[in-house]
């Protein structure tokens, strides 16, 4: 049969997978093989001796312990002995370019991001790397970093200044890199380079809280107002602590002379001694930066 224009293509992707299980009267979640398109609880086909189960309402597609889209869980367990296999379209081995050059969320087949331009949220499954590309430039929206790495060499990262980067890893293979504007809470890393002609700024500065009245427990990289004017409390160090770590505390009321603060070590010692700290001046301010098991917390004078 003749056709005007392409004729119909005569290949196929083959990247479908028939998973196989059986019933035990009790199971209700079973892990595929493979990943199944994200979100697409209507993209694959289950079984049950045969008869095609509803979406939705007789199970759901999910993410497996590792954050990969594997997981099926039934809503009720099949019977012991029955047959049960799920047709998956499966994954292609490549992502096409979002047509603004943007992605919006969610985690990437490669682990990469080569885009030159990110939407306003950037958060991955923990533990994956984001590759740059030698220029990157975030929209003005407040970005989500937790437990992330970025990684690359020869980059230029602006338009982070009201991020979030928890525990996030952010290192550069050169010293040609310039980073501006990264918000506390995260890691910058030159991975042992000389520096020479970089620039970096950091916004921000300590967390201040709200006034606080009442024992608390303080929390690394903030500061406090401590109102003391009804009656004595103390504020508790963290439990864990990192070389680095920082925590300022001021006397808001004036009343440390007559009410004082006292600061908990939690187990950490205090300028190398094993007690807690009496704040007995009015007006006082103070930082405390965590050195290490035998120093513990130590006094920061400017």
């Amino acid at each position: 049969m003749p056709y005007i224009g392409k004729n119909p293509s005569d290949s196929f992707r083959g990247f479908g997978i028939r998973d196989t299980f059986t019933g035990d009267g009790s199971t209700t979640v079973f892990d595929l093989s493979a990943e199944a398109p994200d979100g697409g609880v209507n993209d694959i086909e289950v079984f049950v001796d045969n008869v095609r189960q509803e979406p939705t309402s007789a199970y759901t597609l999910g993410e497996d312990g590792s954050g990969d889209i594997k997981r099926i869980t039934f809503t009720a367990a099949p019977t012991a002995g029955q047959s049960i296999y799920v047709l998956n379209p499966g994954l292609t081995d490549s992502i096409p370019t979002p047509p603004d050059n943007s992605i919006s969320s969610g985690k990437l087949q490669n682990n990469s991001v080569t885009a030159a331009k990110l939407a306003t949220t950037l958060d991955f499954s923990s533990g994956y790397t984001i590759t740059l590309p030698s220029t990157f430039v975030t929209t003005t929206g407040t970005q989500t970093l937790t437990n992330k790495s970025i990684s690359g060499s020869s980059n230029t990262i602006t338009n982070l200044g009201n991020s979030a980067l928890t525990n996030s890893i952010i290192k550069f293979a050169d010293e040609s890199s310039t980073v501006t504007s990264i918000p506390l809470g995260g890691t910058l890393k030159f991975n042992g380079a000389t520096l020479s002609g970089d620039t970096l700024e950091i916004t921000g500065g300590t967390s201040w809280q709200a006034v606080k009245t009442s024992g608390f427990t303080a929390v690394a990289g903030e500061g406090y107002f401590c109102n003391t004017s009804s009656a004595a409390f103390t504020a508790t160090l963290p439990a864990s602590a990192t070389q680095g770590d920082t925590i300022k505390f001021i006397d808001y009321a004036a009343t440390f002379d007559t009410n004082n603060l006292t600061i908990g070590r939690n187990g950490h010692k205090i300028q190398g001694s094993s007690e807690d700290l009496t704040v007995s001046t009015e007006r006082a301010g103070l930082t405390l930066v965590y050195a290490d098991a035998t120093q513990g917390w130590l006094l920061e004078t400017n």
